[in-house]
């Protein structure tokens, strides 16, 4: 929120050189209404401030902007999902799509559900229909999208999330399907059992896993224990021997004492994932753990932020390491020109890759054989007999 703030001060001086511009911000932040209010009153060169649930009256804020009019629209009560909505996609490789809003989680670091509202989820039908229009459009790779999209179909009659990784995999001209986030508690054998069978699904699940500490879960009210999320990765790995676990991590907790923290960074070792979001923990107005009294001191967060990053940046070089020598094939994301030329993709299962190549390889699925590991990443050369 604060570097929100700071952005949007930062644009006054481009405000002042033209003053056409339209500024409009938006989104769950400013769904919460004492926060749009402070924002509009702020940044009087801000001409359109709304939350989550009036995305379809954008263009008639920005008709009000136009006649120099300004906005400031927060509407409570759940998102109507309007599937007809013009869409501008910023990425020609790879089109998001959404297949559920809001959430019924109510973890108490989280304020999602109280700005986006209650698990709603689109109709199977409608999301195949955007997709085989994407497909018609020329993407051949798309990630389904959801706060969890594991509990997609919860609230529509016969349905879930493995039956429509079912009717899309069935998509013409679809390579790849990704999805994200998942939920832990919701991850089920179903969904494991799509992921391995499923030729086009890719073998990557963010599994956001918060805390390794029981205790710390439950006052997260995440709804699963360190043991249930190990079987969970276990049950994963034993179905797909290549799939590749990310995650989220908070430290400093309210109430994370030292042998919770031990308790994560032990986690961290038993799991080995590819990569991780890690975050100290910082009070959301609105939920239940910004009023928890045993707050954790920042310098002790910081300190085990660095100390859960170092563990982590060791893990991740240990996984990378294991491709030393692999082939696989790489959907082609972009190229750096600025010296050699060098093009960059990710496998099946997410792990970037860059290799010698020119802009002619944008968008096409090549064969690279992996040389050399990077911090993050992986680097390696085009095999000569491609795809």
């Amino acid at each position: 929120e604060k570097r929100v703030f700071g952005n949007i001060g930062a644009l006054k001086d481009l405000k002042d050189e033209k003053p056409g511009l339209i500024l409009g911000v938006f989104g769950c932040m400013t769904q919460q209404k004492d926060v749009a209010q402070k924002l509009f009153r702020r940044f009087p060169f801000v001409n359109i401030v709304f939350g989550t649930n009036l995305l379809s009256k954008l263009p008639s804020f920005v008709e009000h902007a136009e006649a120099g009019e300004r906005t400031l629209a927060v509407e409570e009560g759940n998102i109507v999902i309007e599937d007809e909505l013009p869409s501008a996609r910023t990425s020609t490789i790879n089109a998001f799509v959404n297949i559920n809003y809001g959430c019924d989680n109510y973890c108490t670091y989280c304020i999602v559900p109280y700005v986006r509202g209650r698990e709603r989820s689109r109709n199977p039908a409608s999301i195949v229909a955007e997709i085989e229009r994407l497909v018609q459009e020329g993407y051949s790779e798309i990630t389904l999208l959801g706060q969890n999209v594991n509990s997609y179909g919860n609230d529509l009659e016969g349905t879930d999330f493995a039956d429509l990784l079912q009717r899309v995999s069935h998509v013409k001209g679809l390579d790849r399907i990704r999805f994200m986030t998942s939920h832990p508690k919701d991850l089920s054998d179903r969904v494991i059992a799509a992921m391995a069978s499923l030729p086009n699904v890719c073998h990557h699940v963010h599994l956001p896993m918060q805390s390794g500490s029981n205790e710390i879960l439950r006052r997260m009210n995440r709804k699963y224990t360190r043991e249930q999320y190990l079987t969970i990765v276990k049950e994963l790995r034993e179905a797909m021997d290549d799939v590749e676990i990310t995650t989220d991590i908070i430290v400093g907790f309210p109430g994370e004492t030292e042998q919770d923290f031990a308790e994560t960074l032990d986690l961290i070792e038993q799991v080995g994932f590819a990569a991780a979001f890690t975050f100290k923990y910082s009070p959301r107005k609105g939920t239940r753990a910004a009023d928890y009294p045993d707050q954790v001191p920042e310098p002790v967060k910081r300190e085990r932020l660095r100390v859960l990053n170092d563990l982590q940046e060791r893990k991740s070089r240990e996984n990378n390491e294991k491709y030393l020598g692999a082939s696989g094939v790489v959907h082609v994301e972009d190229c750096d020109t600025r010296n050699e030329p060098v093009c960059y993709g990710k496998f099946s299962n997410f792990k970037m890759v860059y290799f010698p190549g020119g802009l002619e390889l944008i968008g096409q699925y090549v064969r690279v054989r992996v040389k050399q590991v990077r911090k993050n990443s992986l680097s390696g050369e085009m095999e000569e007999n491609n795809l």
